[in-house]
């Protein structure tokens, strides 16, 4: 056998040895450390947990219980003693009357007769001398609902045309209003209300303007009713 035979034959008896003293000691470190973590994991829950409440108890013997209280109370609350004198009372007092005086011979309708008997009647009743000079009409003054259901809508009767802004005019403006308007019973315009602008010097214009338009009147069951009608007004320069 050679010296290198010999050196390669010694080393691998050597690694061999050494290589299962390390793995036993890897083993024991990895344990040991695997315990370590495990242990302080539960240490610290064991730490953490609050002390748990302490209850005391005291016995007490039945014959130190006093007896149970009453269901019923048996016993009436004791009487108040009033020493101040009571005085009568001096309003309301009833005083005696003598009995009307009837006459025996006297004699009362009965509910079957009192029936019978026809109401007299007067010219006053019958409504003579009363002149009508006009007849009497009466207005609803409240504004009507944002959304009436109609049969048939109003149609412009009048139309006018607003005023254009003389300040607008030289300012060189345009813009639109948009407004609704109430239209009551007669077609006639109560009000006027502003939805939107784009400029309020216009609001003033458009607003008279549409005080002034004629519309004939919404028609539903046979009958006028009040609604709200929107418009627009364009105010628009001429070139």
């Amino acid at each position: 056998m050679t010296k290198t035979a010999a050196a390669l034959h010694y080393g691998m008896q050597e690694l061999r040895a050494l290589s299962g003293r390390y793995s036993g000691l890897a083993l024991l470190i990895a344990v040991t450390i695997h315990f370590s973590i495990i242990g302080g994991y539960y240490l610290a829950e064991y730490l953490g947990q609050d002390d748990e409440p302490i209850y005391t108890m005291r016995v007490i013997k039945l014959s130190e219980l006093g007896p149970p209280p009453s269901i019923t109370n048996t016993e009436a609350a004791p009487p108040l003693a009033i020493t101040a004198p009571t005085a009568k009372p001096t309003i309301g007092v009833p005083v005696p009357v003598p009995d009307a005086e009837v006459s025996p011979e006297q004699t009362f309708a009965t509910q079957t007769e009192m029936s019978q008997q026809a109401a007299p009647v007067s010219d006053a009743d019958l409504g003579a001398g009363v002149q009508i000079e006009q007849d009497i009409r009466i207005d609803d003054d409240r504004p009507p609902d944002d959304f009436v259901p109609v049969e048939k809508q109003p149609i412009v009767v009048k139309e006018v045309k607003p005023i254009y802004p003389e300040l607008a005019q030289r300012a060189q403006m345009e813009g639109t209003v948009w407004v609704k308007i109430w239209v009551d019973k007669e077609g006639k315009a109560r009000k006027v209300v502003v939805l939107k602008s784009d400029a309020e010097i216009f609001n003033e214009a458009a607003t008279s303007a549409a005080m002034q338009w004629v519309f004939t009147p919404a028609i539903m069951n046979n009958g006028p009713v009040a609604v709200w009608v929107s418009i627009p007004f364009r105010f628009k320069l001429k070139n």
